[in-house]
């Protein structure tokens, strides 16, 4: 059996679509959204920094965000009599339109290309945040993580992400879509219950853009090489079927893990079944070593690099990046001067420690 979609409404006209695991028992029909309709924040504003080219998107509604709530008042729990939550009824997985988005909910009136691109990088420019922000429910449980899931779970949060992948691709304007989870609040997390969320930009993003640059000058198999280098080395914490897992050469952080798809596939609505199938149980296993590294749960930032949808996005592979500045028990990495003002990267220790740490948590 396959995961199942239900999509509706908020009370404020958001999107709410609720995933269903294989086989749920829940029912077809869900409660509605009983809460007084509210009005959404105006569309922020993207200004462009011109010594670098990088937008820089001016949120400030997102000051008014929930900041670690008690359990009782959790907005991403399922809806109770005391506490009218974002999720009005009982779910498995949940996605909706974030209330306070960075980007969104306006989007492009027509899918122009050039949107974001600015001749000459003209001092003071500006454009509208245009774009979608949704915040991924994992579970109705209001404590554990990602890692706690059961692995039909985690395939239907792939699920989830692949459909909304797909979806949020196919509208105007966007221009990358990155799905993504924060965990622990060293990170910053200001919300307890387990989520991540889905960015969906008008523009390629700087990590993306130095990758392009990087294909340019390699070639169009850069992603095949760096698999097959990687396969090749001691760094390899899981080869399965279809994924690698493995702790990247140069790596930047004290734990850093990176997968590669071993077939060529831009973004995770390409993944067959079997492929998904695979991911999920090594996603699990990957999340589950990083729990057990330390006596305590280590915080991590959950990054889904997939291609942008310009030219030259063909050449870019589906990519899953882990890291964590935990550096020890008790210790972590903070960005400092070298890699805070100049982007150049100190490394702790060597990525082959890292590996070895790993493989033996996942043991």
């Amino acid at each position: 059996m396959a995961t199942t979609k239900r999509s509706t409404r908020m009370s404020d006209g958001r999107e709410l679509i609720y995933f269903d695991d294989s086989g749920s028992q829940l029912p077809a029909e869900r409660k509605a959204d009983l809460r007084e309709p509210a009005a959404r924040p105006a569309v922020a504003e993207m200004r462009l920094d011109s010594l670098t080219g990088d937008w820089i998107s001016v949120a400030a509604a997102r000051h008014n965000r929930a900041h670690l709530p008690p359990a009782h008042q959790c907005p991403l729990c399922p809806t109770t009599e005391a506490n009218l939550s974002e999720v009005p009824d009982v779910f498995d997985v949940a996605v909706f339109e974030n209330k306070s988005p960075s980007f969104g909910p306006d989007l492009a009136q027509v899918d122009d290309e050039n949107y974001a691109v600015v001749p000459r990088l003209e001092l003071g420019s500006t454009r509208a945040s245009i774009g979608r922000c949704e915040v991924v429910v994992f579970s109705p449980e209001h404590l554990g993580s990602l890692a706690d899931q059961s692995v039909p779970r985690v395939r239907t949060i792939i699920d989830a992400w692949a459909d909304r992948t797909a979806e949020l691709s196919a509208l105007p304007g966007v221009r990358q879509v990155f799905p993504f989870e924060n965990r622990g609040e060293d990170i910053g997390v200001t919300l307890h219950h387990p989520h991540g969320q889905i960015y969906s930009y008008p523009y390629v993003t700087p990590r993306t853009l130095k990758l392009l640059q990087s294909i340019e000058a390699y070639g169009p198999n850069l992603f095949a090489d760096t698999l097959a280098f990687e396969q090749a080395g001691e760094r390899v914490l899981i080869r399965g079927e279809h994924f690698t897992a493995y702790v990247p050469f140069a790596g930047r952080w004290p734990i850093e893990i990176h997968l590669l798809p071993h077939r060529h596939v831009q973004n995770l609505s390409q993944l067959n079944d079997e492929e998904r199938d695979e991911l999920a149980a090594i996603y699990s296993k990957l999340l589950k070593a990083l729990d057990t590294v330390y006596e305590t749960p280590t915080p991590y930032i959950s990054a889904w690099h997939q291609a942008p949808l310009v030219a030259g996005g063909e050449n870019v592979r589906l990519q899953l990046q882990i890291t964590s500045p935990r550096r020890a028990a008790d210790k972590l990495k903070y960005l400092a001067g070298s890699e805070s003002a100049m982007g150049a990267f100190i490394a702790d220790f060597p990525p082959e420690t890292t590996a070895e740490m790993l493989r033996g948590a996942i043991k």
